[in-house]
């Protein structure tokens, strides 16, 4: 009887085991998208402190091991934007005026209706950044890399490598670079829809240009929105930003840097301060790992975002005053958010919904402000179907809608389509010129066809690209990824053989 007793015993223990690990590899496979996570894998910087065996921090409010698990994973970026010599017109192959070879050319330009010049200083910069992957993709903020035109990756054991942009979107403020390395620490994802108001949390990053500095606070609020960020054409309205809340303490050089738990999974990346002095006073911001996820996966995979577009025009209804209430028949007390319009093209308008509205839920979520819609809505690609309840005539109504991309289809968007519209055969500058010319490299527009350079420009074969809205380009396929959906491009580069840059302003039309 004995003997049976133990036999199921060690039978039921074994079950148990292989159920744990089947469970826990599904997890892990589940909880990590793209960007070189990959399913099960536990990075070495995990495997030390315990986690590596499923365990958690022993105690909640001893930081030491997420900070020890994080670190090593969190780089600084260090960035030079060179010196330029802006010249908006064509260029001459002879002298402004009459006496260029006695002055300065720009001394008498103005009184011989020469070019008008702008000289922009070199400029460094600095920031922090997040390894993703072991083979080296890194993802911090569009501010931090943007216009730069060498940038070079610092870890934590004071290894330094050049980085080169994947892709960038100012409209989420997110970038993500790479290096060339391979079996690197990375931070694992959390899920930032579980994180609480009131829990632990750690910032990570390298501020003031110091060293790796790691700072504690709680989580103040979340879904908040700053008004910062500005889509590629520049429009606020564009922006994306739903925002984690902080009090942990976050400076300059902080941005890009993590925001984890204290399981040490990245749960943010901190982007923002609210400061009247421009140094840490009380809140931090940080944009949520979820929204991130979708956004590097997309910069990677397609090299623009992939962005699903709801297609309304909208105010919080806790924002009305109480005459506009009472004049939009809106109860008061009432949460959500006041339609104010729909484009007959888009996505609500399609699903019923119209003017005078209250969004109330998303796929049978809560929403109470323009933050929480976009939170929601920002992790969509075109052609995805969500839930949307809305009020009308204090009735709660629920209809499926199915987003749409800025164009109004429910096509995946990539670089080349805009790209294909200047109408040009480009190809990337050869290092051994780019070295002959001074810069660190370019794509030369080898021979103008119709298009938008055509139609638009006095551009010449045989010009260099070296940024596009002041993101530098050194290959095709950055150019390609730059422009991404962009419809309002500038420009910027040389002609050999000719002083100044030369900047050519182009609108794109992909409808």
């Amino acid at each position: 009887m004995k003997l049976k007793q133990i036999f199921f015993t060690v039978v039921i223990s074994a079950v148990t085991a292989f159920a744990v690990m089947w469970g826990y590899g599904k997890y892990m496979k589940e909880s990590n998208t793209y960007a070189g996570q990959q399913p099960g894998v536990m990075p070495s910087n995990y495997t030390y402190t315990g986690f590596g065996d499923g365990k958690t921090a022993p105690n909640a409010i001893d930081f030491t091991i997420p900070a020890e698990s994080a670190t090593p994973a969190v780089v600084h970026i260090k960035t030079k934007t060179n010196a330029k010599q802006v010249n908006n017109n064509l260029p001459k192959k002879y002298p402004n005026n009459p006496f260029s070879d006695l002055f300065d050319d720009d001394m008498l330009s103005q009184l011989f209706g020469g070019r008008g010049r702008n000289y922009i200083p070199e400029q460094r910069a600095s920031g922090s950044g997040v390894i993703i992957s072991d083979d080296g993709y890194i993802v911090t903020n569009n501010h931090v890399v943007e216009n730069a035109d060498d940038i070079d990756v610092t870890l934590n054991n004071k290894k330094t490598y050049k980085a080169k942009v994947i892709g960038t979107d100012p409209s989420y403020d997110l970038a993500v670079i790479k290096i060339d390395a391979k079996a690197l620490p990375f931070l694992l994802y959390g899920n930032s829809d579980d994180v609480k108001i009131g829990q632990w949390v750690l910032a990570i990053g390298y501020p003031l240009n110091l060293e790796t500095t790691v700072t504690a606070g709680i989580v103040s609020a979340k879904a908040r929105s700053l008004g910062l960020n500005k889509d590629k054409n520049g429009d606020q309205s564009g922006g994306v930003e739903s925002f984690i809340q902080t009090d942990a303490a976050v400076n300059m050089g902080n941005s890009g840097g993590a925001l984890i738990n204290t399981d040490g999974k990245l749960i943010g990346i901190n982007s923002a301060i609210a400061s009247p002095t421009g140094y840490y006073s009380g809140y931090s911001y940080a944009i949520p790992v979820n929204i991130v996820k979708k956004v590097i996966d997309d910069l990677i995979k397609f090299g623009t975002v992939q962005r699903g577009y709801l297609g309304v025009r909208f105010l919080n209804a806790s924002d009305l005053n109480e005459d506009d209430k009472k004049r939009a028949g809106i109860p008061a007390g009432t949460e959500g958010i006041y339609v104010s319009d729909v484009p007959t093209d888009g996505a609500a308008y399609a699903a019923g919904i119209r003017k005078g509205d209250i969004l109330t839920k998303i796929n049978n979520n809560a929403i109470t402000n323009g933050a929480e819609m976009q939170g929601f809505i920002s992790r969509q690609k075109p052609g995805d179907k969500i839930q949307v309840s809305y009020l009308r005539n204090n009735k709660e109504n629920t209809v499926t809608v199915t987003l749409r991309n800025s164009a109004g289809n429910y096509d995946i968007v990539k670089a080349d389509a805009m790209i294909d519209m200047l109408g040009a055969d480009f190809a990337t500058l050869d290092a051994k010129k780019a070295k002959e010319y001074g810069v660190p490299g370019g794509v030369i527009v080898k021979k103008i066809n119709s298009g938008a350079l055509n139609d638009q420009t006095r551009m010449k074969d045989g010009f260099i690209i070296l940024k596009i809205n002041d993101s530098s380009v050194k290959s095709v396929d950055e150019m390609k990824s730059t422009i991404g959906t962009n419809k309002n491009i500038t420009i910027s580069g040389f002609y050999p053989g000719y002083d100044g840059i030369y900047e050519y302003p182009i609108t794109l039309d992909n409808q």
